[in-house]
């Protein structure tokens, strides 16, 4: 059963929690945004990295967590059921135990990685970006799977995101967050 939007209304996280399991949403700024079920070279992509990630977080105070997972984005300190911004991102990498709780987590994640899909490619480097850059995402990854690129925003001291930086999967990609750290892009072969 699908569910009805009144176009009209601010929707919050309070709403999002009453809506069907079956049904993928988001809510930015209280306007909710469908998902589309995710092809099976995007999930492999996100399976593969949150491997290599989970890996080398292994004994460090970091934790990794894959879509579905609820990543709540207050304005200032709202109650949850007043939050208008809940998100999925493919991979998050949150170093802050404090905001991890049994619904996900409560605040900007370190690292975001968005494996884009033909549907939400827009989405996810103009409106996600912009959400993350004013939550203070330290990190942000799109990664594009059929041309094989990686647009890489980090925030700078003003906690805007710099210039990205767009680099190939031909070689390993060094993560910003984690100085030892770097993606392998192997398995793309």
């Amino acid at each position: 059963m699908a569910l009805a939007i009144k176009q009209d209304q601010k929707y919050t996280f309070a709403d999002y929690e009453s809506w069907p399991e079956d049904e993928r949403w988001e809510i930015i700024a209280g306007i909710p945004y469908a998902m589309a079920a995710p092809s099976r070279l995007h999930q492999k992509i996100v399976l593969k990295l949150g491997n290599q990630i989970d890996q080398y977080l292994d004994s460090k105070p970091c934790e990794i967590y894959p879509a579905p997972f609820n990543v709540r984005l207050p304005i200032e300190n709202e109650a949850n059921e007043f939050i208008e911004t809940t998100v999925e991102p493919d991979l998050s990498i949150i170093c802050d135990p404090d905001k991890l709780d049994d619904k996900g987590c409560r605040g900007a994640p370190d690292w975001i990685i968005e494996v884009l899909s033909p549907t939400t490619a827009l989405h996810d480097m103009n409106i996600k970006r912009d959400l993350y850059q004013k939550q203070g995402v330290k990190e942000y990854w799109i990664v594009h799977p059929l041309e094989r690129w990686i647009m890489i925003y980090t925030l700078d001291s003003a906690g805007n995101y710099a210039k990205p930086l767009v680099v190939g999967m031909d070689e390993a990609t060094p993560v910003n967050l984690f100085a030892d750290l770097a993606v392998d892009w192997s398995f793309m072969l």
